[in-house]
């Protein structure tokens, strides 16, 4: 073995403990910002509305909730499902609601309106059941 075969030897472990601290520090100065992600991440995660069959809708996004029998209701559908805007969360199943969100979007869903505005404001049932 020369010399210069041993001085390698013997510096390539200093220089991974170097760049082992640096990725250290790099992961230590990265965690807040990954913590608020997180923090983001659950705060969505309670404003999603489920409208059926496993599938979500943020809540904050709803402009509206509407029965789809009337004609105006189909041709919102049809428009949407033109501008490639329509989402079906029906799984197969009839539409019992058209929700329309804030981008435009169009989203059916088998579950009727009415349980979808109780499951956006449960407090609003709880509330009024101990009024009346």
């Amino acid at each position: 073995m020369s010399k210069s075969e041993t001085r390698t030897s013997k510096r390539a472990p200093a220089r991974r403990k170097k760049a082992a601290s640096k990725r250290e520090t790099r992961t230590a100065a990265s965690s807040p910002a990954v913590t608020r992600a997180a923090e983001t991440a659950s705060r969505d995660a309670a404003q999603m509305l489920n409208v059926g069959h496993g599938n979500l809708v943020l809540a904050s996004r709803i402009v509206a909730i509407m029965a789809p029998g009337a004609s105006p209701m189909r041709r919102l559908r049809e428009e949407a499902a033109a501008r490639n805007k329509l989402v079906d969360a029906t799984m197969g199943r009839r539409t019992r609601s058209i929700l329309v969100i804030d981008s435009d979007h169009v989203v059916l869903s088998a579950v009727s309106p009415e349980t979808i505005a109780q499951r956006l404001a449960p407090d609003a049932k709880a509330e009024g059941g101990a009024t009346a």
